[in-house]
């Protein structure tokens, strides 16, 4: 890796503020992993499953920011600023729309649901109750992707880490109040995260209305370019998504420790996974702008470039994950089985960080080319292998280890895809349509 790069100035100006924003986002359920994991084993185990489908409802829909900044960062590029203005206002319909539909069909299938994923008796209970109470922050969440997607287009990148910190911060402190003044048990954990994602939505909301646009109200003909690269985006994060999900499905049903310990090691690979993703946002917003303005050639290289620095970041997380195998498990919980099924993962969590790294940035470049098409069928391939070996951990006791390996392999699947569709340079189409 050369020590310098002249693209080297623009990620960090873009990466930065975008490494606190992602960073900021996993705390949610981190915190509640913290607090709720302090409260018991059934608790814990019950927040592994009602967190993973919650989590996933708000990463499947992340296409509402990759789909804007996509298409945003293309028109800011290519100097059509009004256009981008009325993208920003779209994405506040589709958004919108998609949160109200979705609240009510999680509300309506809750409890088969969490039963079908294999939710059994107080866990079951408990899983069933924050489900049902945090699932009504979900439309003022999707509002924020799009909010996001939207300023990352148009190169803002501090605004979305303000708003998110605050959030943030008032989460933390409704969850204190709630779960150990008030008393609420998990019923708490869930309120505090459902008020402060309400809060998140309105500023966002504000942020999405304020560019001036000849017309902000709902048309099909402006959110189609959106649309059309968010429902691949879409289709590739539901493979992701249902990958972590079957995980999630085979260690509920190898007991609570093993589900509990799945929980803690998933939300640190998000945490770790979104902050990866900083890099990969500045590409989504380098690539974009530059393919716009008709700059395959720049593009590329700040591509390269992006690619050095996320596998040098994961390297970075795999030195620091390893030493701590033993202690960072017992800040979430203080179950016996529960850590040392977190012990068994953790060699497997930590080495896949590298390979993460290169595959975020892949994903980002691809997103900011709109080469999305691709990303969705790589994806499901990848899927497809993990989902085999999921279900063989549980047929053969393989365990959590087996899982986790699984995992591994996913990761390593998605980066040989990748690696070739960027070798191959078919994505660096330049212009804006």
């Amino acid at each position: 890796m050369r020590l310098r790069s002249p693209h080297d100035r623009e990620i960090l100006r873009l990466a930065i503020p975008a490494l606190g924003a992602l960073a900021a986002e996993p705390l949610y359920v981190l915190a509640d992993t913290a607090i709720v994991g302090h409260l018991g084993r059934p608790q814990i185990a019950a927040l592994g499953l009602a967190g993973v489908v919650l989590s996933g409802a708000f990463t499947i829909f992340n296409f509402l920011t990759y789909g804007t900044t996509a298409v945003v960062a293309r028109a800011s590029g290519a100097g059509q600023q009004e256009r981008a203005a009325r993208l920003a206002a779209q994405a506040l319909w589709v958004s919108l729309a998609i949160g109200i539909v979705l609240v009510l069909v999680c509300e309506a299938v809750a409890s088969p649901l969490l039963r079908g994923l294999g939710a059994h008796g107080q866990s079951g209970a408990f899983a069933l109750t924050y489900f049902r109470i945090a699932a009504l922050g979900l439309p003022a969440a999707l509002v924020a992707l799009a909010g996001q997607g939207y300023l990352r287009g148009v190169s803002n990148l501090r605004r979305p880490l303000v708003i998110v910190v605050v959030a943030n911060v008032v989460n933390l402190v409704l969850e204190i109040v709630f779960v150990y003044l008030f008393h609420w048990g998990i019923a708490g954990s869930a309120a505090g995260t459902a008020i402060a994602q309400a809060g998140m939505g309105i500023a966002f909301v504000v942020e999405l209305l304020r560019p001036h646009a000849a017309s902000k109200r709902p048309s099909l003909r402006e959110m189609a370019p959106m649309v059309r690269v968010g429902r691949q985006i879409f289709v590739r994060t539901a493979a992701l998504y249902a990958s972590f999900l079957a995980a999630a499905s085979v260690c509920a049903r190898m007991g609570d420790a093993q589900l509990g310990a799945h929980q803690i090691g998933a939300q640190l690979f998000f945490f770790l996974a979104l902050v990866l993703d900083a890099v990969a946002i500045a590409g989504q917003v380098i690539v974009g702008r530059m393919l716009g303005a008709g700059d395959a050639d720049g593009a590329y290289d700040a591509a390269v470039r992006m690619i050095a620095w996320s596998v040098l970041v994961g390297f970075a997380f795999t030195c620091a994950l390893l030493p701590l195998y033993s202690a960072l498990p017992q800040a979430f919980t203080d179950d016996a089985g529960v850590v040392h099924e977190a012990r068994e993962l953790w060699p497997y969590l930590a080495v896949m960080q590298p390979i993460g790294g290169a595959v975020f940035a892949l994903d980002g470049i691809l997103i900011g080319a709109s080469d999305t098409r691709y990303l969705m069928w790589s994806m499901l391939a990848a899927s497809a292998v993990f989902i085999a070996i999921a279900a063989l951990s549980l047929a053969l006791d393989w365990g959590i280890v087996g899982v986790w390996a699984g995992l591994d392999v996913l990761i390593a699947a998605r980066l040989v895809l990748l690696a070739a569709r960027f070798a191959g340079r078919r994505w660096a189409v330049v212009g804006y349509a």
